[in-house]
C-alpha cells in the first residue's frame, strides 16, 4: 500500500467531514448522510484490490 493512497483517504475524510458539517448546519441531515455514505463507498472501492491481494496471499500461504 502506498503512502499516496493514505493521503487520498485522508483527503476524502476531511472533505466529507467538512461537507457533512455544512449540510447539517443548513438543516439537510439526509444529504449529510449520503455524503458520508458516498465517501465510505469511494474509499472501500480503493481498498478492494488490496483486500483481494491479502486473501490471495493468505490462501497461497496456507495452500487452501
Amino acid at each position: 500500500m502506498s503512502i499516496a493512497l493514505l493521503f487520498k483517504m485522508a483527503a476524502v475524510g476531511i472533505l466529507v467531514t467538512i461537507l457533512s458539517q455544512i449540510l447539517k448546519n443548513s438543516g439537510r441531515e439526509e444529504y449529510s448522510f449520503f455524503v458520508g455514505l458516498g465517501g465510505l463507498i469511494l474509499i472501500l472501492t480503493w481498498l478492494v484490490p488490496y483486500i483481494s491481494g491479502l486473501f490471495d496471499t493468505v490462501e497461497a500461504l496456507f495452500q487452501l
